[in-house]
């Protein structure tokens, strides 16, 4: 089993093959490609990400004869929250109060909005 805080964070290329691979399960190259939006990435570029992708402990394969069935070893939950401490370590300083405070700020969060987070938050802890 992976531990999370020892896996490398993915870049925006990788994140968008793993979106992909969440709603897949599973698959082939030419599978992610086909779900990938225009302009495509050219098919060596997609084994690529998905090759650094297996080195970093993100998926796996299965061999059948030439062909690789990649598939996710992490889950969308298990990542958002890795993505989520990594960002509040980063840049809040691992504050929940100081992103509710800058989330308050910058995206004009009203009094109804924090009532609910603070409902979530009370949820939460039961």
């Amino acid at each position: 089993m992976l531990f999370l805080g020892q896996m490398k964070e993915l870049t925006k290329a990788e994140e968008q093959v793993m979106q992909i691979l969440w709603q897949l399960k599973e698959g082939i190259v030419k599978d992610i490609l086909a779900k990938m939006p225009e302009p495509k990435p050219a098919y060596t570029t997609v084994s690529t990400v998905v090759r650094v992708m297996e080195t970093k402990g993100f998926v796996a394969h299965k061999a059948y004869g030439t062909s690789h069935v990649y598939y996710p070893m992490i889950n969308e939950e298990e990542y958002k929250k890795l993505a989520f401490d990594k960002l509040l370590k980063t840049f809040f300083n691992d504050s929940v109060k100081e992103l509710i405070s800058y989330l308050a700020k910058e995206k004009k969060l009203n009094i109804t909005d924090l009532a609910e987070l603070i409902l979530l938050s009370e949820r939460g802890k039961k």
